[in-house]
């Protein structure tokens, strides 16, 4: 089988409104592919960046996959949430974005959104807190529903993520 390692992290996120912010992480791949080594999601700490600064984590990525195919290429999905005074959380942003697939290192920058609700549900965000949130998970990277909603855009979140392949060659597959 070809094998795919992933090692990195993710480096923080810029451009949101709020602070006191983290992110949870999950890789979502297709049927084919194993997991060898690694765990498929997480969460990285709280940080309090100043106002207009990076909010940093440098949470790592250390994934290994044994696949099949190229079909389900991994990509990861990112929740960027906010913790106030009282320790509530609220979330700031959805994300997604494909593992690279050519060997190396590469720095990502993943867009977030969330979903807005009715007029009700925003004043209520206001006051509060809380706010809609996606039912299903997989609406993040599934294009046919995510574009009927309606939608605010947050912040970035950045990546640095590191790839060797294994045994492509062996496939008729050249890196």
């Amino acid at each position: 089988m070809a094998e795919v390692h992933v090692i990195g992290q993710i480096m923080g996120a810029t451009g949101f409104s709020e602070s006191s912010l983290f992110c949870k992480w999950g890789i979502h791949t297709g049927a084919a592919w194993k997991l060898l080594s690694g765990v498929r999601e997480g969460q990285t700490q709280v940080d309090t960046p100043q106002v207009g600064d990076m909010a940093y984590w440098s949470h790592p990525i250390d994934l290994h996959f044994a696949t099949k195919g190229l079909q389900g290429w991994p990509r990861l999905h990112l929740q960027v949430w906010s913790q106030d005074g009282f320790g509530r959380c609220q979330l700031e942003g959805y994300g997604f974005c494909h593992v690279p697939s050519s060997p190396g290192t590469h720095q990502l920058q993943c867009p977030t959104w969330r979903p807005l609700g009715s007029w009700r549900e925003q004043l209520a965000r206001v006051f509060v807190g809380g706010g809609p949130q996606l039912l299903h998970g997989d609406t993040i990277y599934s294009g046919a529903d995510r574009y009927r909603l309606h939608t605010a855009a947050g912040g970035t979140v950045h990546l640095e993520l590191g790839l060797l392949l294994r045994h492509f060659d062996r496939y008729g597959v050249e890196c």
